[in-house]
């Protein structure tokens, strides 16, 4: 090569490592700008001696529990050198996560692409396209594989968290959200829970937490909460089994058809399989305790952190829950919160209702 066009391509290198510095450096400020997120203690009036906590992901920046998860993803494509200064960003996603990497897209100037169902709330479409995304809608249940299309369509990258979930996040601490939890339960009663309860989308939350809790040899057990049209718990429970026709659940961002790479059945100790109707009951009953919003995901988790107080309370034991209030209800206005919108699906959420104000009382 010449020596002008040797100069040109040290030049290019030393501009793509500049911008490198100056997008990780973005994302950096993000993180020193974000204050830890609330643990809340959630009443239970008919299960004494059993404590229930949320951690409240609701309070990021972009809403919800997936803006750590897109963070990660960004710093972890960055450093691989996946992305530069005039990469398209696509994802493939339910919405949470396509907000959040919208949110970080926009910090570093870049295009960003968000493949989801048609079916995705209004609210949730409106915030991509409030952070600067573009909404790429679709019919078919496998979303990812038209997400990888487009990606290769266009030149640009497919972020793909449905794969590198539990590599991006840093499992053994750096403030990741189950150091933050164990933290923050330091100075209560039972420091050390006896179960977290969390869901399944991609996976990597419920396999960071699992890492952590062996890492730390903690004796604390981990539970996976699963919409029951969703293919994890049915792989938890035959290994054989890796995918399902559909998961047509309408719990937004958990439950998939297809086993994940960055789903970790090894860690888990146990998974509830949750009805629908169960997960919008659930929803509902806690946001009227909080006096605010949560979202259906949330109510997933709920449900099964309720078999979970049944089982220790039938057995006369006192202990501790963790879960997490994953994003906000507002972004389910005009569907799970809708009366109009449960009647026109079928829902009958009553007899759930019933069950749950077993053990939390009833909402005023």
């Amino acid at each position: 090569m010449p020596v002008a066009g040797v100069s040109q391509a040290l030049r290019a290198e030393a501009d793509c490592r500049n911008w490198l510095a100056w997008a990780v450096d973005r994302i950096e400020a993000d993180i020193n700008r974000s204050a830890d997120t609330h643990l809340i203690r959630l009443p239970l009036p008919k299960a004494p001696g059993i404590s229930l906590y949320l951690k409240d992901e609701s309070s990021h920046p972009t809403g919800s529990l997936k803006h750590r998860l897109a963070r990660s993803l960004f710093l972890y494509a960055l450093c691989n050198g996946w992305i530069g200064p005039d990469t398209t960003i696509v994802e493939s996603s339910s919405g949470s996560t396509a907000i959040s990497e919208a949110y970080f897209a926009g910090l570093l100037g870049l295009r960003f692409i968000a493949v989801m169902p048609r079916s995705t709330s209004q609210e949730k479409i409106a915030a991509i396209t409030f952070h600067g995304g573009e909404p790429y809608l679709v019919d078919q249940f496998d979303v990812s594989s038209e997400a990888k299309r487009l990606a290769c369509e266009i030149g640009g990258h497919f972020m793909d968290q449905f794969t590198y979930a539990e590599r991006a996040t840093d499992w053994r601490g750096n403030n990741n959200i189950a150091e933050s939890l164990f933290a923050q339960l330091a100075l209560e009663e039972r420091p050390i829970p006896d179960w977290i309860v969390c869901g399944a989308g991609t996976g990597g939350t419920s396999t960071t937490i699992g890492r952590y809790i062996r890492y730390r040899k903690y004796c604390t057990q981990l539970c996976v909460a699963d919409p029951e049209g969703s293919v994890f718990h049915r792989h938890f429970a035959d290994p054989t089994i890796h995918r399902v026709d559909c998961c047509d659940s309408v719990i937004e961002g958990i439950g998939r058809m297809t086993v994940e790479p960055s789903f970790v059945p090894e860690i888990v100790d146990r998974m509830i399989a949750v009805p629908d109707a169960a997960s919008i009951a659930a929803a509902r009953l806690v946001s009227d305790l909080l006096g605010r919003l949560c979202g259906g995901s949330t109510g997933t988790n709920i449900w099964a952190c309720l078999q979970l107080i049944e089982g220790m309370r039938s057995a006369g034991a006192e202990g501790t829950i963790v879960t997490l209030l994953c994003d906000s209800g507002d972004r389910y206005r005009s569907t799970l919160f809708s009366d109009r919108w449960l009647a026109e699906r079928g829902f009958n959420i009553e007899p759930a209702l019933t069950r749950l104000e077993g053990v939390f009382g009833r909402a005023a």
